[in-house]
């Protein structure tokens, strides 16, 4: 099938761009996909007319509902003494299926993630549930063939419009690798605007709450990054038991604190954290984070919490190498959704050697500014010269 853009659409309805955009935001587009940051129109779609609105089908009403059900029945405090006593309260096997992903992969069992992940075979509410960690163990232990697997399971979704609650929840999960690989413009406008209006689940939003603060902390926006997951977690924070998001969000205000230079409440917020989650084992969001605490974390384990400093350091230095190969992989196939037109046009011919001095009369820049654009495509892409910048670009 053959796609439009949002502002070919415009053009042909006679319309504008914001006036299509609300069109998709009410599913009025029949075949409208959304793989990444822009929307993609079949080029056959009619105009919606006036008042004609999107009804689901009574299967998708059906599936709907249910992942609702999942979502909540998924998203219990795990019992604070034994998280695990959590698989002997669930009755029904897809939901233990969950939560036995969710354990494995928060003490770095990664890949039972992945097998819970592929058990869902044939449930699609459960397996969009299970997506986000699969999504997160394909990034830590480096296996882009799994990312593809999941990613192509999340389009899909995407694709089928079942309904708003469902597609923005694809949208999380593959949020996660955007998120992970520093690639903050594939992010969906909606999440970046922090439009969580649509989500009927409070589980939902504190996932989507999450993945703001990470897009913020890929801009490097710790002022709003703080201000976000402070509040939420004030909000939110459970009593009666552990809930994965109180982990995650005490994380992002202690990485916020780092960027921001306030090493001590950083050290309040991380040694709390350590303090509740070390003693079941769950390393994983320690070391995935452990470079944006700026050796932080490491003085700390090895102050206060020794008997575990091996244990989380270790699994940061095996998963370091494996972010690098799937961030590589990740940035040659999405390379000209993570630039803009002009950026990769600019960084094509930087790959291919051309003198900066004829890039910036051809571009109508100075060299100066030809030089900052290029650093900050270099940070972008974690590269540091011509030469690994031409492993991507060509």
């Amino acid at each position: 099938m053959y796609y439009i853009s949002v502002r070919q659409a415009a053009e042909k309805w006679g319309v504008t761009m914001r006036q299509v955009q609300f069109y998709l935001r009410d599913s009025r587009v029949d075949g409208a996909i959304r793989p990444g940051h822009d929307w993609l129109i079949p080029a056959d779609a009619d105009k919606p007319e006036r008042g004609q609105g999107k009804k689901q089908s009574p299967q998708q009403v059906i599936l709907t509902s249910d992942f609702d059900e999942i979502i909540a029945e998924a998203s219990l405090p795990l019992p604070f003494d034994t998280p695990d006593a959590i698989l002997d309260i669930v009755k029904k096997e897809r939901i233990r299926l969950i939560y036995v992903s969710d354990l494995s992969y928060l003490r770095g069992d990664f890949e039972q993630t992945k097998k819970c992940y592929r058990q869902t075979e044939g449930d699609d509410m459960a397996r969009l549930r299970a997506a986000s960690f699969a999504i997160a163990a394909a990034v830590s232990t480096g296996d882009y063939l799994f990312y593809q697997e999941v990613e192509s399971f999340c389009l899909s979704m995407i694709k089928k419009d079942i309904g708003e609650n469902i597609t923005k929840a694809a949208e999380l999960c593959l949020a996660t690798a955007y998120v992970s690989a520093f690639a903050p413009s594939m992010v969906p406008d909606w999440l970046k605007n922090g439009d969580f209006t649509t989500l009927s689940s409070l589980q939902l939003k504190l996932d989507a709450i999450f993945k703001r603060a990470k897009y913020f902390q890929a801009l490097k926006q710790y002022e709003s990054m703080l201000a976000m997951a402070q509040t939420t977690f004030g909000l939110t924070g459970t009593v009666h038991g552990i809930s994965v998001s109180d982990i995650y969000l005490r994380l992002a205000c202690a990485i916020a604190c780092c960027g921001l230079n306030r090493t001590d409440e950083a050290r309040r917020y991380l040694t709390g954290a350590l303090n509740t989650y070390l003693p079941h084992g769950f390393i994983t969001p320690f070391a995935e984070s452990a470079q944006a605490f700026n050796g932080l974390l490491e003085q700390i384990l090895e102050r206060d919490f020794p008997s575990y400093y091996e244990t989380v350091t270790r699994q940061w230095i095996q998963t370091v190498p494996n972010w690098i190969r799937f961030h590589n992989r990740f940035t040659k196939d999405n390379i000209t959704s993570m630039l803009s037109l002009r950026d990769y046009q600019l960084a094509s011919l930087v790959a291919r050697r051309v003198p900066y001095k004829e890039i910036a009369r051809q571009f109508n820049i100075s060299v100066g500014r030809l030089s900052n654009i290029m650093s900050e495509i270099y940070a972008e892409l974690y590269v540091s010269n011509r030469d690994e910048l031409a492993r991507f670009i060509l």
